[in-house]
Formats: C-alpha cells, sequence, structure tokens
C-alpha cells in the first residue's frame, strides 16, 4: 500500500482542526442547554440527541487520527519487574561470610585415628580387643570399633571437588530456604549418629539450618534415651522425637516431617559424613524448582575401615538409579545422552529412581504428593515407590554432583522385621497397585508370591454378592452369587434408622437371629414405629458389616451368608482397667463381607437414605489386618505415563518386534535438551532394569 503524499497531510490536518474547534462551541453551549433541559422536560429529547451526534463526530475524529500514516515506530512501553509480595530478597550472590557454617570444627589432629577421612588402621590387636570388634560387626554389621575410635567432629581435609563446583556462587533472589534435617535411627551405633550430626552442624550454614531432628524408632539402647536426650541439649538446634513402637522408616520421617519448621526437608541416614558445601547446591536447585526432588553425590564411606571416598576434581564417573522387574533399586553408569546434556559438573543429573536415604524436597510438594504411602512397614520399597510418585506427579528426580554426603554401605541388614521379611513384598505390591498400570502383570508373573498377596490386598477373593434369590418377598434363605453389579436381587440401601433395605417398593429388611441372616418386611414404616435390634446394622470402620441385636458379623461359609460371633477386643496400655471393651468381627469358618461400590446420597434425594449399594454387598477374601488397608489414590497423570506403540519381551530380556517403552512426559523437554538433540524422556522397561533413554516424539504426547 502506497503511502500518501505529504501535501495530503496539511489538508487533513486543517479538517481535524476545524472539527475540534467545532466540538468545544458545542461542548460550551452544552452546559447552559443542560440546565435548561432540567428546568424544560422538552428540551431533554433535543439534549440527548445532540449527545448522540457528538459521539459519533468523536468516533470520527478517532478515526480520522488512526488513518494517518505512522512513519515512526514508537518505544515499547516498560515493563515492570514481577516481584513476588510473598519474599523479599537482595541481589547479588551470597558472600562466604554469610554462608558460614553452623558450627566452627575445633582443630583437628592430623595423626588421629581416621583423621582427614582416612583409614582406620590397626596393627597389633589383643584378645579384648579382637572381640569388641567382633561384637560391633555383629550387632551394626560394620566396624563399630574402628568408629568409637575416630573423632566424632573429624575433617575430611581439603575440599577436592571439580573447581566449578568449589567457584559455584549462589543467588540471593531467589533466596535459598532454610531446612529441617530428619534423621531416623533405630539402635544405631552411639558414634555413627553423632558423627553424622556433628557433620552437619560444621559443614551447613547457619542461616539454612533450621534444626536437627532425630527420631527415635523405637530403640532398645538405653544409651539411646535419657544420654542421648541430656547429649544433645548442648547441640542448641537438635531436638529428639520417638515413636513409642517400631514401625520402621516411613512413618518414622513421617513423624519428622510432622514436626519439622523449615520450608524445606533434608532427609539423611544415622550413618553419614557431610562434605564441603553439600547443603547449597540441594537447596539453590529447589530455589529454582519447587518441584525438583534433589539427592546429593552419595560415595561410600568403608564399612571396615571408614575411609571416606573423597571425590575427585576431574575424571568422576557418575552413577544413576534404576530398578529391575523386581522392584530392586540398582546402580547404572550415565547414558551417552545425559552424559552431552551436562556442559559441567554444576549440572543436574535426571535420575528414574534414587536410593531414597538422603535427598531434600520441598515441604509443600512433599505434602502435595502426598508425602510416603503410610501403611507401608519398616523399610523396603518405599525409595522406588517416592521416586514413580515424584515423576508421576509433576516433579524430577535429580541428583546434584557438586552435593556430597559419604554413607556407610552394610552387607545385610543388623535389624529384625517384627513381622517377617514378607513386609518387603508387601510394599512392593501396593508400589505396583498404585503406580505401575498394566506393567504390574510383569512383575506378578516374577513374583507369586506378590501375586498372591496382591489378590487378598485387592479384595478380590469369590466375587459373590449377597443376593436374595428369586421371588424373595421374605421368609426364604438368602444366597451368595456372582456380582453382576445390575441392582436386582443384589440392590441394598442403608438409611438413617440402621436398617438395610431390599428393594424400598417392597419395604424388605436384613434381620439376623440365631446364627441365620433373613428378609422379612420392615418394622420402621415411619412415625411411631421403631427399628428392631435384629434389624439394626453397623457400618465398622474397617467395611465390615455388624448386627446390633446379636453383635454377630455378616460372613459366608461354604457359599452361604452367615452370621459370624463377634470377639471381645481388651484394650492394651489404656491405664484404666475400667475402660469397656470393645468388639471386632473375625471370618470365622469364612470370611468377613466388605462394602463394594457404595456411593455416598447424603439426605438429598431420599429423606431416609444414607448409602446405596448398587453393585451389591461383595464377600472379599481377606485377612483381619488386611481388611484395613486401603491403597493411596495416584496422582491424576500431571505428567502423565504414556505407553508407546512399541513393547520389550520381558521373558528373554531382548528388544524384538513387540518392545515396551513407557514414557515419562511429565514436563515438556527444556530448551537444553531440545538444543541437544533429546526428545521427551523414555523410560525404556526390559527383564534386567529400567533407565531413561531418549525418544523420538509420539503421537500420543
Amino acid at each position: 500500500m502506497r503511502l500518501p503524499r505529504r501535501r495530503h497531510l496539511a489538508v487533513r490536518l486543517a479538517v481535524v482542526g476545524s472539527a475540534f474547534m467545532f466540538f468545544l462551541f458545542i461542548l460550551q453551549r452544552d452546559v447552559s442547554h443542560r440546565e435548561q433541559a432540567t428546568e424544560k422536560p422538552w428540551l431533554r429529547s433535543l439534549v440527548s440527541q445532540k449527545d448522540h451526534v457528538l459521539d459519533l463526530m468523536l468516533g470520527a475524529v478517532n478515526n480520522l487520527r488512526d488513518s494517518m500514516p505512522k512513519l515512526q515506530i514508537r518505544a515499547p512501553e516498560p515493563q515492570q519487574t514481577l516481584v513476588s509480595t510473598n519474599q523479599t530478597c537482595l541481589p547479588g550472590f551470597y558472600t562466604p561470610a554469610e554462608l558460614k557454617p553452623f558450627w566452627e570444627r575445633p582443630p583437628q589432629d592430623p595423626n588421629s585415628p581416621g583423621a582427614d577421612g582416612k583409614a582406620f588402621q590397626k596393627k597389633e590387636w589383643t584378645l579384648l580387643e579382637t572381640q569388641e570388634k567382633e561384637k560391633g560387626y555383629k550387632k551394626h554389621c560394620f566396624n563399630a570399633f574402628a568408629s568409637d575410635r575416630i573423632s566424632l567432629q573429624r575433617a575430611l581435609g581439603p575440599d577436592t571437588r571439580p573447581p566449578e563446583c568449589v567457584d559455584q556462587k549462589f543467588r540471593r533472589c531467589p533466596p535459598l530456604s532454610a531446612t529441617s534435617v530428619i534423621i531416623v535411627f533405630h539402635n544405631e551405633a552411639w558414634s555413627t549418629l553423632l558423627r553424622t550430626v556433628y557433620s552437619v552442624l560444621h559443614t551447613t550454614p547457619a542461616i539454612l539450618l533450621k534444626e536437627i531432628i532425630l527420631v527415635d524408632d523405637a530403640s532398645t539402647e538405653e544409651y539411646l534415651k535419657e544420654p542421648l536426650e541430656q547429649y544433645v541439649k548442648q547441640l542448641q538446634v537438635v531436638k529428639v522425637v520417638r515413636q513409642e513402637e517400631r514401625k520402621g522408616l516411613i512413618t518414622a520421617r513421617l513423624l519428622g516431617a510432622s514436626v519439622a519448621q523449615a520450608e524445606v526437608l533434608t532427609f539423611l541416614d544415622a550413618h553419614c559424613e557431610c562434605f564441603h558445601g553439600w547443603l547449597e547446591p540441594l537447596l539453590a536447585r529447589i530455589a529454582e524448582d519447587q518441584t525438583v526432588v534433589v539427592s546429593p553425590d552419595i560415595v561410600t564411606i568403608d564399612l571396615n575401615t571408614f575411609e571416606f571416598s573423597k571425590p575427585i576434581r576431574r575424571g568422576r564417573v557418575h552413577s544413576r538409579g534404576n530398578f529391575d522387574w523386581s522392584l530392586t533399586f540398582g546402580w547404572e553408569t550415565l547414558p551417552p545422552h545425559e552424559k552431552q546434556r551436562r556442559k559441567d559438573e554444576t549440572y543436574p543429573i535426571k535420575s528414574p529412581t534414587f536410593a531414597g536415604g538422603l535427598f531434600s524436597i520441598s515441604k509443600s510438594y512433599f505434602e502435595h504428593i502426598g508425602t510416603y504411602d503410610n501403611q507401608m512397614e519398616i523399610w523396603g520399597g518405599e525409595n522406588v515407590e517416592m521416586s514413580f510418585r515424584v515423576w508421576q506427579c509433576g516433579g524430577q528426580l535429580e541428583i546434584i554432583p557438586c552435593s556430597v554426603v559419604g554413607h556407610v554401605f552394610r552387607t545385610k541388614s543388623p535389624h529384625t522385621f517384627p513381622k517377617g521379611i514378607n513386609v518387603i513384598a508387601r510394599n512392593q505390591v501396593r508400589l505396583a497397585e498404585v503406580w505401575m498400570d498394566s506393567y504390574k502383570e510383569i512383575f506378578y508373573r516374577r513374583n507369586l508370591q506378590a501375586a498372591k498377596m496382591a489378590q487378598e490386598i485387592k479384595n478380590l477373593g469369590m466375587d459373590h454378592c449377597l443376593d436374595v434369590g428369586e421371588s424373595n418377598n421374605g421368609g426364604k434363605p438368602l444366597i451368595m452369587y456372582t456380582c453382576h453389579g445390575l441392582g436386582g436381587n443384589q440392590y441394598f440401601e442403608y438409611t438413617t434408622q440402621r436398617d438395610l433395605r431390599h428393594n424400598i417398593a417392597k419395604q424388605l429388611c436384613l434381620h439376623a437371629s440365631a446364627g441365620t441372616l433373613g428378609l422379612r418386611s420392615c418394622h420402621f414404616t415411619g412415625k411411631n414405629s421403631h427399628v428392631p435390634k435384629d434389624e439394626e446394622w453397623e457400618l465398622t470402620q474397617d467395611k465390615l458389616i455388624r448386627n446390633s441385636g446379636s453383635g454377630t458379623c455378616l460372613t459366608s461359609k461354604d457359599k452361604k451368608p452367615v452370621m459370624a460371633p463377634a470377639t471381645p477386643v481388651i484394650p492394651t496400655n489404656t491405664g484404666s482397667s475400667s475402660r469397656p471393651q470393645t468388639t471386632t468381627c473375625p471370618a470365622l469358618g469364612g470370611v468377613p463381607t466388605s462394602i463394594s461400590g457404595n456411593r455416598i446420597w447424603g439426605n438429598l434425594m431420599f429423606e431416609n437414605l444414607i448409602i446405596s449399594f448398587p453393585v451389591g454387598l461383595k464377600n472379599g477374601f481377606q485377612t483381619q489386618w488386611e481388611s484395613r488397608q486401603e491403597l493411596p489414590t495416584p496422582c491424576s497423570h500431571i505428567g502423565s505415563i504414556f505407553l508407546s506403540s512399541t513393547l520389550v519381551d520381558e521373558s528373554i530380556g531382548t528388544y524384538n518386534t513387540w518392545p515396551r517403552a513407557l514414557l515419562l512426559s511429565q514436563k515438556q523437554t527444556s530448551k537444553a535438551e531440545e538444543a541437544a538433540g533429546i526428545g521427551p524422556r523414555a523410560m525404556m522397561l526390559n527383564s534386567r532394569k529400567v533407565s531413561l533413554q531418549p525418544h523420538p516424539a509420539s503421537p500420543d504426547i
């Protein structure tokens, strides 16, 4: 489009000026006209018409102005920097003075045992020393004799990390959040526990350490009770919380998290030592993205000599976590694409799983993803479960190489399992059921014990439901029949009068007498009527159904519904012998009946209706304690698991015409990954291990 000639500009400017002067003249007369209009109503219509004409003229003037050619490009409006109102921070970087440790380490004797992270060495042993060493190995599964003779506050020598880690600076904005360090212990050796605590105090900046929480998982050693309480009082920020009975690592960590006051939670095992500058890189990554769960680069503290494996400046070989089809955690070297993505040692390492003993996580994100599965017991599988939870709930797992923490890796556990080692298999079943979708079948084919346990937890049972039978208008025995979910003979409703009614139109209710279950006309018909005790039912917290009159529970035996006597439960540790006993419903000769497929109606549609059972009262095959277990609800695929069109032949462990890939695309590919030619992250599954690998873009994503 050609620009108009300049001589036309003068004409247009004259027209605009004339229109503007005429507008001012009309506007001046408008004031007097409005005053007259208020006094003379017949002028109001004329004034309103004139206002309309003025609006049209103003629009024409604006259009004329906008139609004039714009030969110059205006400068953009200055953009205001958005600063979070929730936090204030200074520009620049933290200074070394600001990052001084909570406690300065006392002077070290370079010739003392294990000084500067060196190995404990002893050439000559007396008989008593040999016996003490063997006792320590038996009790703790590491050389407690050596640990006890190494300083609790030993230094680890100079900082041998790569130069980019040593010289790394941390921005004040966004600020690094303070952390609560949570350390769980059960009958831990005195020296390893306190060396872990002192290591945190001597390497953690004071402004970043909110507290150290020691969580005692019901230790039985006397030195871990009152003596420990008295000792930590001098350490200012250290406190001890205790579980009265041994419940395991998961519930102990949840206890520590519940009392933690900092914005970031840092979990450590009770036999660790922290290297120079271990915490700042972890907190800096969380400050960048609170959905990232970060683990330090874990190095070995030798279980025999307590030699600390220091990092090297160049040529470090990194590992990351994986898992196999037994859902066991393992280590693997970094694949080529992950090596290429990282420019130097300050770049994090993306990891499918992590060891789980040492990591930092935003407390708000920890709660957002549901924390741990609190029904997992003791330990085992919780690290893989947390890994799956993070990746499938919009987060990422990363290892931070500039953060180095040493850990004593034992070859076996010194602790017993109160409920047997089956708790590990049970934990893995819960993991598979919640997070693995159809891939759990591969796990079950390789672990028949887990497959059997899964059936019990899932309440599959006989898949039979309570059924009134054909043409039962009361008086006929009830039966157990295959659940069909269509209502009809298997439809029941629980009312505010606490009776169980079948088919409201017929007004038939369940009743229990002499160990049998029957169906008869309901006694409650409205005002001036009541529900007799043999028609009154209780739905227990364990999802069992108990008759109030007889105290018996609805169960089944030989494919027939029966009533089982309730067993009294004597309360323990109540401190009072006058507390009344309660009853529980056992599975005598059969199994408890549980509520399946119920939905809450409230009292909106039907005045008396509380719960309806549209798919029936299902008979569950389960033991008493398993009936109380419920699987957690997985995330609604915020960063979903997508299945590609290729499958892995898990029977032979090699890729053939139907390999399988599990795409973990919880976030869009970052710019750095795009530049490196890496597409969405994929988790490749085969018979040996699972790892993150690049995968071409899929139409499923």
